[in-house]
Parts: C-alpha cells; sequence; structure tokens
C-alpha cells in the first residue's frame, strides 16, 4: 500500500459514496506547503459506489474518467484511498524482535489477527513503539484488504488509464490532512459522510483505533423525516439549517433527531473509553470533526457538551498554500475534501 519510490507527480483520488473528489499538489515550498494545483468533484450515487456488480463498478470508472477530463488532470498517475469499512485495522502487542523477524512473526500470526486468510490478504503493518501494556512487547499496527478488492480496483482503475502509485486507507489519509503535524497528543477524528462515520483516536502521528461506525447524515435526514411527518428532501433542508438548535422552529428538529445523533455519540463513548483501557495515562483533549454532517448548527456544540472535550472543525486545507484569496472557496468545501487532500499530500 505504498507510495513507487521517485514518483512525485501523482493526484489524490477519494471515490466517496456520495461524490468522486480528486486533488492534485505541487512539490513542497517554503515551510513545508505543498501548492494547490487543482481540485474537483463530481457526485454520484451511492448505489452505484456500493454495488458489487462489474457493470456498475464500470459506470463509477467512467465518472472518474468524466471526472479527470473537465479537470484537464495533467498525470495519470493516482493515490486512491480504500474506504474504512473495506480494510480491517488493529493494534496488536508483539514480542520484541529484529525488524525481519517481527516481520516473520506477524505473517505467521496473523491468521489468528486478521478475519480474513493470510493467502487472501494483502497486509501491511508498522512498528508504533512500546507496548503500553506490556514493557517487553512492542504495539504494532496492522492492516489488511482482500486481495479481491485490491485487485479489482486496480484493475478498474488501469482500465481508465490511470496508474495506480499508492492504495491507503481513508483513515491515514484523513489523519495526515486533520492533524496539525506537530500535534502529538490523542486526538478523535470524525468524518460524517451519508452512509457511515470514519472514527479514528491517533496518537504521535499514527491511529491506534479505527472505527467505521454505520450512521450517517443519510440516518440523521431519515429520522427527521419519520418523526416531523415530512419528505427527505424537506427534512435534509430542515436538518442543515437548524440542526440541533434547541431555540429554532421551538427545538422540533433537534428533538427529531436528537436519538440518531446519541447513538452516534454513544459509539464515540464506547470508542473513547476503549482507547482509555489500553492508554490509561493519556487524555483526549481534541475532537476534530469533518465530513458533511460536521457542518450540522450545535453539532460541535452537541458533541463537546457531551465529552467536555474541545471540538473543532477540521481545515483540509491546513498544511495546502493557495493564494489568499481562494480561503473562501476552499473553506466552504473543506468538510468533503479531507480524504482527497490527504491522499495527496503523501510523501515520495
Amino acid at each position: 500500500m505504498s507510495i513507487v519510490s521517485g514518483i512525485s507527480d501523482f493526484f489524490g483520488l477519494d471515490i466517496g459514496t456520495s461524490s468522486i473528489r480528486l486533488v492534485q499538489l505541487g512539490s513542497a515550498g517554503r515551510g513545508g506547503l505543498k501548492p494547490l494545483i487543482k481540485y474537483a468533484q463530481i457526485p454520484i450515487s451511492a448505489k452505484l459506489v456500493l454495488s458489487d456488480s462489474q457493470a456498475d463498478q464500470q459506470k463509477v470508472m467512467q465518472t472518474v474518467k468524466e471526472l479527470l477530463n473537465e479537470a484537464k488532470v495533467s498525470t495519470s498517475n493516482v493515490a486512491a484511498g480504500i474506504p474504512s469499512h473495506k480494510v480491517f485495522t488493529t493494534v496488536v502487542d508483539m514480542d520484541r524482535l529484529p525488524h525481519n523477524e517481527l516481520a516473520s512473526a506477524i505473517k505467521y500470526q496473523a491468521d489468528s489477527l486478521i478475519p480474513t486468510t493470510v493467502s487472501e490478504s494483502k497486509i501491511d503493518w508498522v512498528l508504533l513503539g512500546d507496548s503500553p501494556k506490556d514493557k517487553t512487547k512492542v504495539e504494532v499496527l496492522l492492516t489488511s484488504v482482500t486481495n479481491h478488492y485490491a485487485e479489482s480496483r486496480l484493475d478498474l482503475l488501469e482500465s481508465i488509464g490511470l496508474n495506480v502509485v499508492a492504495f491507503e486507507p481513508d483513515p491515514f489519509a484523513l489523519l495526515r490532512a486533520l492533524v496539525p503535524r506537530d500535534y502529538h497528543l490523542p486526538v478523535v477524528i470524525l468524518d460524517i459522510g451519508s452512509k457511515a462515520t470514519d472514527l479514528i483516536i491517533a496518537m504521535n502521528g499514527a491511529p491506534r483505533l479505527i472505527r467505521s461506525i454505520p450512521t450517517g447524515s443519510e440516518a440523521i435526514i431519515h429520522s427527521a423525516a419519520q418523526n416531523l411527518n415530512i419528505s427527505e428532501e424537506q427534512a435534509r433542508q430542515f436538518v442543515f439549517k437548524f440542526g440541533l438548535s434547541k431555540d429554532k422552529l421551538e427545538g422540533q428538529v433537534h428533538s427529531a433527531i436528537v436519538s440518531t445523533v446519541d447513538i452516534l455519540t454513544g459509539e464515540i463513548e464506547k470508542s473513547i473509553k476503549f482507547f482509555q483501557a489500553r492508554y490509561s495515562d493519556q487524555k483526549i483533549e481534541r475532537i476534530i470533526v469533518s465530513g458533511g454532517a460536521s457542518s450540522l448548527p450545535e453539532f460541535p456544540l452537541h458533541i463537546a457538551g457531551k465529552f467536555n472535550i474541545n471540538v473543532e472543525i477540521g481545515n483540509a486545507w491546513r498544511n495546502v498554500a493557495f493564494p489568499p484569496e481562494r480561503q473562501n472557496e476552499l473553506i466552504a468545501i473543506s468538510n468533503s475534501f479531507s480524504v482527497a487532500v490527504g491522499l495527496a499530500e503523501r510523501e515520495e
């Protein structure tokens, strides 16, 4: 899943469930920031993206090709995201061994660590450091994706003339885009998409917990439509206009959606407790929210109130250089471009 050495000219491609997005950056200048060359997005049907049908996946690739043509991307090299629900990620404790022996031990034990068989999976790992539970062991972050998914996605991207230089799980791209490079304390990232929410708890620049929670903005909108007895389209307008505000429309929208939002906050709470149980000497002091539902009025305040933790809206462009006059334009779309920006920021 790593970048091909020596290739610096590539773009990041995020095939989401509601839109396909791309970002291309130039080489880092002074201050280490990469300049924005171009970004683009195109809407797509979730049914197509989530379908296993070869014909539907080919339609997705035709939409990607349409986006590339519209954006006039100057390179065929691409770093492509892998959605969280297609990737298994875990942190495990391993015996303290030399690097080559550790690699062998991980391969030998992988069958008991990942949900698919080793022969059917692509496995990647990174050494995080000492285990917080047992000082005789080391902590390893392990990721796996099925060969079937990786190879079929590679074939599809190559079929439209692209050269895949990297596949990377979306949470790793989110972390790179949204967390300041000099921030090493524990941080929660919530990327709330239309179908699901990616939750990442990271520390020292590396994920320690990754989850895909099957509650996204569509569930919140559906809840509003049912409880207010209105159409889904009207519910969408109400949800994004009034959100969790208790003093707008007499708090009717808040009352209609708060139980669904609290399903999400319940899962966040479980994740934080799981992290704290393993890293008992660490305290989470920051939550960064991104994705479509991060713009719901009062949503960040609701999360902050639940956990008594500082909550901020993520800025996908924080590590990207661009002219000041483009700031408003880019901030307006920031919450949907985090994955694509993170992929484009990969080091060559």
